[in-house]
């Protein structure tokens, strides 16, 4: 069983293809992409951190969750209201993570942050929300779907760079 991080799938949001630049003529084109990535990607019994920014409409989540393999931890973005949080399928719902993972200290958000606990101990922090439009710094990471090829990815990836990068 494998552990993956992604954020900012914004299922049915139509407004993120416009402001994100995203290669889709439509939210039906874009979430049905996404769903086939997710569930090439992750198995039944594999684990997904959500760090946010789920889905246009809080009633379309218990039906999405319900058709993406693995078990689902979110992590509240911007765009997540309280339905959103409270819907059926979601292990745990929070604003904020610590977890270790592979030996390494994670710091999880929708957010990413200038500093975080245990930066100067090497802890990386792993984050939604920029779209990858943040210029990188040590052991920061996005997670979004944008910048890995519209799928969630492993921390063993994130760490060797081997990640689907989307031009």
């Amino acid at each position: 069983m494998a552990t993956f991080f992604t954020a900012d799938t914004h299922f049915g949001d139509h407004r993120t293809i416009n402001l994100w630049r995203r290669p889709f003529s439509d939210t039906l084109t874009m979430d049905a992409l996404l769903i086939e990535r997710w569930n090439a990607t992750v198995a039944p019994g594999d684990t997904v951190w959500h760090l946010g920014d789920v889905a246009r409409r809080a009633a379309d989540v218990p039906a999405l969750l319900a058709r993406l393999n693995g078990t689902k931890h979110l992590l509240r973005g911007n765009n997540d209201p309280d339905a959103t949080l409270q819907a059926e399928g979601w292990v745990s719902t929070a604003a904020y993570a610590e977890i270790a993972q592979d030996g390494h200290a994670l710091v999880l958000c929708h957010y990413p942050f200038r500093s975080w606990n245990g930066q100067h101990k090497r802890a990386l922090n792993l984050h939604g929300h920029s779209h990858g439009r943040l210029k990188p710094i040590p052991r920061q990471f996005d997670v979004g779907v944008d910048v890995h090829g519209w799928a969630p990815v492993t921390l063993a990836q994130l760490l060797a760079g081997r990640v689907k990068q989307v031009g």
